[in-house]
């Protein structure tokens, strides 16, 4: 059982609709419309051995019939992407375009992807929030540092849902409302889950694996033409904080060009998020702007108090990121990487400059409170 597993199950609806498919997560979980349990638990033994005929033979073997993915609802055909998904990634990791290799499979990813609004073929969703857990895991190869890097991702998705909300709630107000402040103690709070899931990751999953062993196995496949990038822990959204926290108006055409190729595999409720608040004047800018129209020894307290949550919730993010970017460089040194890119296609310097912009922030904040002590979180408002 992980951290997941334990937290309530409205936290995992409460930025959406509870009644939306996408956040049934348990019934998505169960379900197996392609009856595929049996042969994919097979896979990692396939991928052991490279044997690309007997993946194709299983891929080809779980395509559905048009008639039958008619009957499906949204929970339905999320799944089988998902178990889809494992063979699409198989396939292109010994060296096989899926689409190329079983072309009958073409039409049913797109449908897939029109009926449950996102990109034809599996995300980071499918294989960490969307996975069986137990026996019925969906694995590429059933090794411990494999589960224990799916269970990192998994971890994270309840409390960046819940800090959409508080997000959400700092974009409305201002710096002098008495709600800012601890709504974005509460995104701290959040945030907070994705420093302790990059520890566990340090802790569990080694680079070599990652870059050796796991990473083939998100690499892009060709769809009608367009190659989509497999699971990747970009498609994570803790660039929708960035958005409201600093990046709507502070950001780098770099970052921006990247989030807009990462935009479609985001969840649609997270699109629409992002849609809502792109352009938007981020918290940085409302504190930076009341903060230069005060004198800097005689701020009121509410402002202050606003100040120092908003530098806590950077130092966060920025704590996050120089982890981040440790193990990526490891993982894509010159002597260990099999590939330039990530797999969310972002190169290590794209890392650099967000860990770069969200110190620059962090700082332009902090420099306003020098006697402050931003290092010490508060505890969140109910």
């Amino acid at each position: 059982m992980t951290l997941y597993d334990l937290v309530e199950p409205g936290l995992v609806c409460r930025s959406n609709d509870p009644a939306e498919p996408r956040y049934r997560i348990a019934e998505i979980r169960e379900a197996d419309p392609l009856g595929a349990d049996a042969l994919l638990a097979a896979v990692p033994a396939m991928n052991h051995a490279a044997d690309v005929p007997a993946l194709t033979v299983a891929l080809r073997a779980l395509v559905p019939e048009p008639a039958r993915l008619a009957r499906w609802g949204v929970v339905e055909c999320l799944a089988a992407m998902r178990d889809l998904g494992l063979l699409l990634g198989s396939l292109k990791r010994h060296g096989t375009e899926p689409v190329a290799a079983v072309p009958e499979v073409g039409p049913v990813l797109r449908e897939l992807g029109r009926r449950t609004d996102m990109v034809p073929r599996d995300t980071v969703h499918h294989y960490t929030t969307w996975n069986p857990l137990g026996a019925r895991r969906r694995s590429y190869t059933a090794t411990d540092m494999e589960r224990h890097l799916q269970d990192a991702v998994r971890m994270v998705f309840p409390s960046l849902v819940a800090a959409l909300d508080s997000c959400a709630e700092v974009a409305r107000l201002e710096p002098y409302d008495p709600g800012f402040a601890p709504a974005l103690d509460r995104t701290a709070q959040h945030v907070q889950s994705v420093v302790d899931s990059i520890d566990f990751t340090v802790a569990n999953v080694t680079p070599e694996f990652f870059a050796r062993v796991l990473r083939p196995y998100f690499e892009e496949i060709d769809v009608d033409g367009r190659d989509y990038l497999g699971p990747a822990a970009a498609q994570v959204p803790l660039w929708l904080v960035d958005l409201t926290l600093w990046q709507s108006d502070r950001s780098d055409p770099a970052y921006d060009a990247f989030l807009d190729e990462s935009l479609p595999y985001s969840l649609p409720a997270w699109r629409a998020f992002h849609a809502a608040h792109r352009g938007s004047v981020s918290a940085v800018g409302k504190v930076s702007a009341a903060l230069s129209w005060e004198s800097a020894h005689r701020l009121p307290p509410q402002l202050t108090a606003s100040a120092l949550s908003l530098a806590r919730v950077l130092r966060l993010l920025k704590t996050f990121r120089a982890r981040h970017i440790g193990i990526a460089r490891k993982a894509y040194h010159d002597d260990l990487r099999l590939y330039d890119n990530g797999s969310g296609g972002a190169p290590v310097a794209l890392l650099r400059t967000v860990l770069d912009l969200t110190r620059d922030n962090e700082t332009l904040v902090r420099r306003a409170l020098p006697h402050a002590d931003v290092s010490a979180p508060r505890t969140p408002a109910a």
